[in-house]
């Protein structure tokens, strides 16, 4: 059956594991929270054995069926930890997925994660693991949901806030869930037992100020997709006294290597084995390629161009407003047709 991540938690807590669970979404932390009650479910319930698959391009799906195949020669149970980064098991691997849900070898559990996932992504073998077990998609937080999730986080750490407080902490996480995590943990740590409820002043005092904005999140904003917080998140860096000079080196960077990939799909080469030889985290990789699915391979190179074109204006050698250059170049990255504009010039 398909659940939230929230339902799937408190369903695996009072059942045994499900043959095959799927765990797909944006939000790293989440995806990662699910998997590892999995994982420690499976600990709890002998499944001693665990093997850790990472289904990238080239991936012999032979190795999943054959494994199962090798159970009856053990006794113990086999936990089959299986990587999906890009979310797409291709005909090959949705057809072995499909094969073990129709009939779950005995004591195995196959666990598949993946650091993207959409309607575009679900098939017949996402069918096949919602009937057999459970199939729990992660969408990101809606900015009207952020306030629940924390204060169920909070309550998840003996702690509750007031609406001032609550109100406050949203706006210093920003939506990322793993900052909110980490003050949350935090505030577990430095509040003595019975402290009642953290009020405003509490909060200012204890939290710190992880909404504060740094390149790597304007970057992330823009590959993202997230075209509204990319002059919110410039204004800030300017308002710190910030150099678009400085900010150039990382924003270049990026975009260099997104244009190698693009390059690299554009010759028909695996794009998922030069990702995985550049030794990119999982939810690094989803988000690349939503960047990379987002534009042409063409337009990457256009892109590289426009950065050097901001470089010469933050360096004096070329007219024009380095930061306006540089929002409007990051917007391109971020909106196809902001890009269309971009690249008609």
């Amino acid at each position: 059956m398909e659940l939230r991540p929230d339902q799937f938690l408190r369903r695996l807590a009072g059942e045994a594991l499900p043959p095959v669970v799927l765990v797909a979404g944006t939000e790293p932390l989440v995806v990662q929270e699910c998997a590892d009650a999995v994982r420690e479910k499976a600990r709890a319930e002998g499944y001693a054995e665990r093997e850790v698959l990472h289904a990238e391009g080239g991936f012999d799906w032979n190795r999943l069926t054959q494994g199962m195949a090798s159970l009856s020669l053990f006794a113990s149970r086999r936990l089959f930890d299986l990587r999906l980064p890009g979310g797409k098991p291709g005909k090959e691997g949705g057809e072995a997925i499909r094969e073990y849900c129709a009939n779950p070898p005995p004591d195995t559990v196959l666990l598949i994660t993946a650091q993207d996932w959409s309607r575009q992504h679900a098939g017949k073998w996402s069918e096949a693991i919602a009937a057999a077990g459970h199939l729990v998609p992660v969408w990101p937080l809606k900015a009207s949901e952020l306030p629940d999730w924390l204060s169920t986080r909070l309550r998840r750490r003996g702690l509750v806030a007031t609406p001032e407080a609550l109100e406050r902490l949203v706006e210093r996480v920003e939506g990322n869930l793993l900052a909110a995590a980490q003050e949350i943990d935090k505030l577990a740590l430095l509040l003595p037992p019975g402290a009642g409820a953290i009020d405003l002043p509490t909060l200012e005092r204890l939290v710190a100020e992880s909404s504060r904005y740094d390149v790597f999140k304007l970057v992330d904003a823009a590959l993202a997709g997230e075209a509204a917080r990319v002059p919110r998140i410039l204004a800030a860096l300017r308002g710190e006294g910030e150099q678009v000079a400085g900010l150039l080196g990382f924003v270049m960077k990026e975009i260099g290597t997104l244009a190698g990939f693009a390059a690299v799909q554009a010759s028909g080469g695996n794009l998922m084995a030069e990702m995985r030889a550049a030794k990119l985290w999982d939810a690094k990789m989803a988000q690349y390629r939503r960047a990379l699915d987002r534009h042409p391979p063409s337009a990457w190179e256009r892109f590289a161009i426009g950065a050097g074109e901001v470089e010469r204006m933050a360096k004096g050698r070329a007219e024009g407003d380095p930061w306006r250059a540089l929002e409007r170049l990051l917007l391109a990255i971020a909106r196809p047709r902001a890009a269309a504009v971009l690249l008609a010039k």
